[in-house]
């Protein structure tokens, strides 16, 4: 998404002809005739710290969420993956969701150092008022993948590190073939 950062209406000079949108990868502006014209970032090392390096968590969290859901989907319980190893299929379900936390972490670091910018440049007096952007789109969508990533890592966690009275995997309610009914 290019919405990270929109150019903000605050000041006694409202120009509602154009909205400027910039991201991560590319910059664009909106005319109100519906046109949008964008660029690609000329130039990696002419970029700020702030996108360079939210560029980078952002890819290692995309990358890190792939892999834990290849990790995941081998060890959960509904796939035959490792079905004769029930200790270490939950070890590795447990594994998935710990990388998704991390990724998940990584996102949120990514997505609030671009929101702590966006903010202090706002409101730095050396900003001047037609020049300001605040929060786009694309942050509040960050925030919410990053927090979601947590949550559901910690679910997986959770249900995989719990162990049952045997001590040989996790608890979970016991499933009954076509809504309770045994078939012989």
């Amino acid at each position: 998404m290019v919405e990270w950062k929109a150019s903000s209406n605050a000041g006694g000079n409202i120009v509602t002809a154009q909205a400027m949108y910039e991201g991560l990868w590319k910059s664009c502006v909106w005319q109100s005739t519906g046109q949008i014209q964008c660029k690609i970032y000329d130039s990696l090392l002419q970029l700020p710290s702030n996108i360079q390096g939210t560029r980078a968590l952002m890819c290692a969290a995309i990358f890190l969420c792939f892999i834990s859901m290849m990790v995941t989907v081998v060890g959960l319980e509904c796939t035959t993956c490792m079905a004769e190893q029930p200790q270490q299929k939950s070890k590795v379900a447990l594994a998935g969701g710990v990388i998704f936390i991390i990724a998940g972490v990584l996102a949120l670091i990514g997505t609030s150092w671009y929101g702590h910018r966006v903010a202090q440049d706002f409101y730095s007096p050396s900003t001047p008022t037609n020049s300001r952007y605040e929060f786009g789109s694309a942050l509040y969508v960050g925030w919410g993948a990053a927090c979601l990533c947590i949550i559901g890592g910690g679910f997986l966690c959770c249900m995989c590190s719990d162990k049952g009275p045997s001590g040989k995997g996790p608890r979970y309610p016991p499933s009954s073939s076509a809504g309770g009914r045994d078939y012989v």
